[in-house]
């Protein structure tokens, strides 16, 4: 695959000024496999003043009828997509084909229904019955409207998936959009500008900015005042940053952040089912996933049986073929993040955790490709670094408990709050632990919550408010109250 990706700018193609571009690095690979256009603070202030122009001007924030068919247009031009998509997501993610059928291609375009629906037969409208209040018998209307212009930050890991779960949402609320994807994964952006671009949506709706650096551009949108709205999905360091730069001109804020999720296995579980499972939480998308389970936490009598199966299951894992359906783990990202996964394995050891497996590159996976070990620490103590920091990568760290109550305390004691699951014979004993777990998104035995219409986001440090669903809807609304008399 050879591509070379152009700036999407007030309804037209173009190349960055200066027709700067950058290299795009195939992770399956380490070889260049096109060309990205390298936007500059300029062009970044050209898509803000577009999107501002086109909210301020045009009528798509109170047109539904409007939004409602340019979005239809909009997905189906991406769904005639979908091969190009595919391969976009093998070449410049690596991710393996086992994931295309989920949140890399098929789960996100399958979710784009719910937004068309959720404008089809949302109440943006709703009248308070009349109150006297100080002698003024008042009718009061509600009235929800769009936020404004919003700036899409979104990370590498799973681009498509987020991209759309941020612009949809936020285009049928009528507001406008400014994408500034990660510079890993510039093409998953800029096909979507392609297929807008053949809609009738009206120029500056939609915009799309790629950058080899993007903390200078995306600096740029986030503390505009033209720009109403961030919607963020990466790291919580850099989810800190956003929110102090926002705070000048005290943006609305969608932060989805980092996560560093616990899953616990109950002395009653069935292990032969649920530890091997668990080995495919972390190692899905090489654990490149905020939401992954990369603690585990198993009881301290039959910690070293569970460490046994898991080492079975950690060394059977192949790298194969990655276009393979049959394949769910791929290589990491960049070099860069490899070098990051290998530090924190080195950390590890150096805390006194046992290195039962991995821990290395593979010799045996395909030639050039950013690969790492899966990798299992045992006897972890949840206090060490590697059960406390994310580290975005194949690493399952597991840590023994006492019983509910204390592996409750051990999941509960980080700093995040994104996701997490347990593991149970009693399916009321298995509730009664979520309920007690602080986190936004929760997997009893097994059940996947990942859906169009449900709420993801995280408590404490992951994040704030939620993507998806009626309240990522939601998200992109304002909330007027009028006033007329009764």
């Amino acid at each position: 695959m050879t591509e070379t990706s152009q700036l999407y700018i007030d309804g037209a193609f173009r190349p960055a000024r200066g027709s700067k571009t950058y290299p795009n690095i195939a992770p399956t690979s380490g070889q260049v496999i096109g060309q990205a256009a390298d936007g500059s603070v300029e062009d970044m202030n050209e898509a803000i003043a577009a999107a501002r122009r086109t909210f301020d001007q045009s009528k798509w924030a109170t047109d539904r009828e409007l939004r409602l068919h340019c979005l239809t247009q909009f997905r189906e031009g991406i769904f005639a997509a979908r091969e190009r998509i595919k391969q976009i997501a093998l070449d410049e993610v690596g991710a393996p084909g086992g994931c295309i059928a989920g949140p890399h291609c098929d789960a996100p375009l399958s979710f784009l229904d719910y937004p068309i629906e959720t404008l089809k037969n949302y109440k943006f409208e709703r009248e308070l019955p009349i109150a006297n209040t100080m002698g003024f018998p008042s009718r009061r209307l509600v009235w929800k409207e769009a936020a404004g212009v919003v700036g899409a930050i979104t990370p590498w890991n799973v681009p498509l998936q987020i991209n759309l779960a941020k612009i949809f949402p936020a285009l049928a609320a009528g507001c406008t959009v400014v994408l500034k994807p990660a510079p890993e994964t510039p093409w998953s952006a800029a096909v979507l500008g392609e297929v807008a671009a053949k809609t009738d949506m009206p120029k500056g709706v939609f915009n799309v900015v790629t950058s080899a650096e993007p903390a200078v551009v995306g600096e740029t949108l986030v503390t505009d005042p033209r720009v109403d709205m961030i919607s963020f999905t990466g790291s919580t360091q850099t989810g800190r940053r956003i929110m102090a730069m926002g705070a000048e001109t005290i943006k609305k804020l969608f932060l989805e952040l980092g996560g560093k999720s616990a899953f616990i296995v109950l002395d009653d579980a069935d292990f032969a089912q649920v530890i091997p499972t668990s080995a495919f939480f972390v190692l899905y998308h090489a654990g490149q996933g905020c939401a992954c389970f990369t603690r585990l936490l198993v009881p301290r009598k039959r910690h070293d049986e569970a460490i046994g199966m898991l080492k079975a299951a950690f060394e059977a894992m192949p790298y194969t073929d990655p276009s393979s359906e049959q394949q769910i783990m791929g290589p990491l990202i960049s070099e860069r993040q490899r070098q990051r996964v290998l530090n924190y394995v080195k950390i590890g050891k150096e805390e006194g955790a046992t290195l039962v497996t991995g821990g290395g590159i593979p010799a045996d996976a395909p030639k050039g490709g950013f690969y790492v070990q899966p990798t299992l620490f045992a006897n972890v103590d949840n206090r060490m670094r590697i059960a406390q920091e994310e580290i975005f990568g194949p690493v399952l760290c597991v840590i023994p408990h006492d019983g509910d109550d204390d592996a409750v305390r051990i999941a509960n004691d980080s700093i995040y709050g994104l996701s997490g699951g347990v593991a149970s014979a009693s399916q009321e004993r298995a509730l009664a632990v979520a309920r007690r777990i602080r986190t936004g998104t929760y997997a009893v035995n097994g059940a996947n919550y990942f859906a169009a219409d449900t709420p993801f986001g995280g408590y404490k440090q992951s994040g704030i408010g939620r993507e998806m669903g009626l309240e990522g809807f939601e998200e992109y609304l304002e909330t007027k109250s009028v006033a007329v008399p009764a």
